[in-house]
């Protein structure tokens, strides 16, 4: 009899959790708030043409407990788009986010930013992005709201730097819709992602899945709109990351995007996978998934 592989081993596993959604979170679950409530402690931001942590014009701030994305003080958007990344990285975990849009696009934002934000999965680190470079490379989980004219589903994937592949074949586009409904813009929505290295990826939208994807790698080409590893846009940042083109990308840093349109975020939290599978260890979890058990303590 032929043995299950390990990918669909995992994908029995992903569909379990989907499967359960609806139901209360489980008591014995570790969720850790990346979002504190107070401030941006914990995280690193990096907006484009400016230096590491330089938090132009207040562009990430919290009030009234909201870790809000702000163009208040901007006179005009530049491409200056911004990237708050969370200290740690993850690769196998469980991350959930609270959204929606307000107000107007800042004035020189592209059409394509309009209502439109994200979390970047499997990202590079703010410290390694570069000065000019305006998306981290990086897996990233898109948020559209909808208005009267546009309506558009959310949860979809961008692929700044990356390729997956869907149903066993890699996918060519940089960005592909997910299955949601659409969603008006002062609408609170919850985004979860299922994260299981380079193995598998799920996007959830307010209890459904709208999007499953695998085999997560480096490739494809695409940084910025402007101009692609090809043709040296980073220098010798772009030969490094040439050369690991085809290279799975099973770890990174989480990180919230802002590309011209203000957006607030109420809750950020993320549920380890990974860690130590040993049942009689003090630290044993059982809903972990991915074992590392040099973290067990006995």
């Amino acid at each position: 009899m032929k043995k299950p592989t390990s990918f669909f081993i995992l994908l029995t596993c992903l569909l379990f959790i989907s499967c359960n959604q609806k139901s209360e979170t489980d008591a014995s679950e570790e969720w850790v708030q990346l979002f504190n409530k107070k401030d941006l402690e914990g995280w690193d931001l990096k907006i484009t043409k400016h230096p590491l942590n330089e938090n132009l014009y207040n562009t990430f701030s919290v009030k009234d407990s909201l870790l809000r994305v702000d163009y208040s003080g901007y006179p005009k958007f530049d491409g200056e788009f911004g990237h708050l990344y969370y200290k740690q990285p993850f690769s196998w975990y469980r991350i959930r986010i609270e959204y929606r849009f307000t107000g107007k696009q800042l004035q020189g934002g592209p059409d394509y930013a309009y209502l439109n934000g994200g979390v970047m999965l499997h990202s590079q680190s703010a410290s390694s992005v570069g000065k000019d470079q305006a998306f981290p490379i990086s897996l990233e989980m898109q948020f559209l709201a909808s208005d009267e004219q546009k309506k558009r589903p959310t949860g979809n994937l961008c692929t700044p730097g990356t390729e997956v592949s869907i149903k066993g074949h890699i996918v060519d586009d940089h960005c592909i819709n997910a299955s949601s409904p659409s969603y008006p813009a002062d609408m609170w929505v919850t985004a979860e992602a299922i994260v299981m290295g380079d193995s598998i990826i799920q996007h959830i939208i307010n209890d459904s899945v709208v999007l499953t994807y695998e085999k997560t790698h480096i490739g494809g080409g695409l940084i910025s709109p402007s101009f692609s590893w090809a043709r040296g846009g980073f220098g010798a940042d772009s030969a490094q990351w040439l050369q690991k083109s085809g290279t799975s990308l099973g770890e990174g840093y989480i990180a919230l995007q802002a590309e011209s349109h203000p957006i607030e975020f109420r809750k950020v939290e993320l549920l380890n996978l990974k860690g130590c599978m040993d049942p009689k260890a003090l630290n044993f979890k059982p809903y972990y998934l991915k074992a590392d058990n040099a973290q067990c303590k006995y």
